[in-house]
């Protein structure tokens, strides 16, 4: 007798029915489930487009890039352009030494040319930043408002770290042109002499004498820049321990070797340095190049204007800050000229001593263009001694208040070849007391720039008369006054 199975269990073994196939609405309105995700690439199937152009040409193309180098957004697509974006930067502010120290900054800037080190050459404060920046010159410190005493001095890195980065930024951007740096020790700088050859222009804070020494090597420095002090930040290079790196600044002796070591210098400048005569003359006699000299707020001593004369090529020479020129520049008949002197500038100098002014003025005798910028004592009498300087042609005085009038035509008159003339913020010059020969002469100048204050109505005065309309195409002349602002 056969026995059955049960019909529950033949539906079971039974093939389920067939679904209806799907309609074109459900396919396209489909939402029971998740859209596939999506795959990612593996390095080795991924496809890098610009694979094909060259480096040389990629480069060229990002450097026309707009704004390339100051938001380089480009940079972010790959290691590739990264590293190419690298290779575009030509100047740098470090902010952070140890970026320097590891080497890191020769691997992803190669091609660096210009490098400022000095913010980064100064501790941050211990306590949180406030967003309080010292701003002075080229030097940009934070500040921490909570401090009794402010002493940058202090906050200097150490003697081996800052050689430590110097030697590591010689290794790895052998092309740097322009560097900036602070307390350098004669091993840092003998680093970057010798790892950089294209070495032209040199900015060094803090240093001293025995510093100088490295830079006898660089054979092609063009501009050296030398802070031995600023008032208000920090007062003079200072010392490491050792007998042999004293803070003595720099002097003659310095000054000397750098005479004698860089021969193709052009521009000098020194600010808060020691010296005398036999510095000045090292340089003007070693340096057969150097074209412009500025000292600022110097510590010379006595009789440095004599040895100017040496200076046989220099055509600008600037005074700024200075609360002496010379103390005793010794007997005029022995000062001697510069004849190649075109442009003197004096910036908030202090001019009371007219022995030393005359003397100065002596020397740069055959100069072209004479700037006084915000001196004081520049009174009448002051400022009649530039009648010695008979080949002006260019006179620029602002914030000169002790000058009058009568004091400033009977210079200018005096001056057969003067063609440009700027008055600004000298409050003792009146419109009123500008006589008809004085007129006269602005009617012949190619450009008279006339604000003596700021209640000058010259132009008022002047409307109708043709003055700064006259002349053709090569010989235009310009009349600025206070009421164009």
């Amino acid at each position: 007798m056969s026995l059955s199975p049960p019909r529950e269990e033949s539906k079971r073994r039974s093939p389920p029915p067939l679904k209806p196939p799907p309609s074109f609405p459900d396919l396209w309105f489909r939402r029971d489930k998740p859209p596939p995700k999506p795959r990612l690439l593996r390095p080795s199937e991924s496809v890098d487009p610009t694979s094909s152009v060259s480096d040389e040409l990629l480069l060229g193309i990002l450097a026309r890039v707009p704004d390339s180098l100051t938001n380089p957004s480009y940079s972010l697509v790959c290691r590739r352009w990264l590293s190419l974006h690298g290779r575009l930067r030509r100047r740098l502010s470090l902010l952070e030494w140890t970026f320097l120290s590891s080497g890191r900054l020769g691997l992803r800037f190669p091609s660096l040319e210009e490098a400022d080190l000095v913010p980064a050459c100064f501790a941050p404060p211990p306590r949180a930043r406030s967003g309080i920046v010292l701003s002075c010159r080229s030097i940009s410190v934070p500040l921490d408002p909570r401090d009794s005493e402010f002493v940058l001095d202090r906050r200097v890195l150490a003697w081996d770290a800052i050689d430590e980065g110097l030697q590591a930024l010689a290794r790895g951007c052998p092309n740097i042109r322009k560097l900036a740096v602070v307390s350098a020790s004669e091993s840092g700088l003998a680093s970057i002499a010798s790892g950089c050859e294209t070495l032209q222009e040199l900015e060094l804070h803090l240093c001293n004498d025995l510093s100088l020494k490295a830079i006898s090597g660089c054979r092609n420095l063009q501009i050296l820049k030398l802070i031995g002090a600023v008032d208000g930040l920090y007062g003079g290079p200072r010392s490491d321990g050792n007998d042999d790196e004293g803070s003595t600044g720099v002097s003659d002796v310095g000054l000397t070797i750098v005479a004698h070591g860089c021969k193709r210098l052009v521009k000098l400048e020194m600010s808060g340095c020691e010296g005398s005569y036999d510095g000045i003359r090292a340089m003007g006699t070693c340096c057969p190049m150097l074209e412009e000299l500025t000292i600022r707020e110097h510590r010379m001593d006595a009789g440095w204007i004599a040895a100017l004369s040496f200076c046989g090529n220099l055509k600008t020479l600037r005074l700024e800050g200075c609360k002496r020129i010379d103390a005793d520049p010794g007997p005029l008949e022995h000062l001697g000229a510069c004849p190649t002197i075109e442009r003197l500038v004096l910036q908030r100098c202090q001019l009371r001593d007219r022995q030393s002014l005359h003397a100065l003025l002596m020397v740069c005798g055959a100069a072209r263009e004479v700037v006084f910028q915000d001196c004081w004592g520049l009174d009448d009498e002051t400022f009649g001694i530039a009648r010695i300087c008979g080949r002006i042609k260019f006179l620029l005085l602002e914030g000169c208040s002790l000058l009058t009038t009568a004091g400033l035509e009977s210079v200018v008159l005096s001056w057969k070849d003067l063609q440009v003339l700027s008055v600004v913020s000298c409050n003792n010059i009146r419109d009123s007391e500008v006589t008809s020969a004085l007129a006269s002469l602005f009617s012949v100048l190619k450009e008279l720039k006339w604000r003596p204050d700021s209640r000058s109505l010259l132009e008022m005065s002047f409307a109708g008369t043709g003055i700064g309309k006259k002349g053709g195409d090569s010989s235009r002349r310009y009349i600025t006054t206070g009421m164009n602002n």
